[in-house]
């Protein structure tokens, strides 16, 4: 998916919807940095681009409550 596309589906939903979409990446990132750690993970560029998916939905949720 596109980053500006991530980006507008993140604008997209409900703060209940973003704290869980929250969770789900940053439970896939701690999978991701163990298979780093091991030395499993074969397309390291998949952990940059769950670090901006994360920012994203942390950015539009701190934009929501302000």
């Amino acid at each position: 998916m596109k980053k500006s596309k991530w980006a507008a589906e993140c604008r997209g939903q409900t703060k209940t919807e973003l704290n869980q979409t929250l969770a789900n990446l940053l439970r896939e990132q701690f999978k991701l940095k163990l298979q780093k750690a091991s030395g499993e993970l074969a397309k390291k560029h998949i952990l940059a681009e769950l670090r901006y998916k994360i920012a994203c939905v942390k950015t539009v949720l701190a934009g929501e409550v302000a």
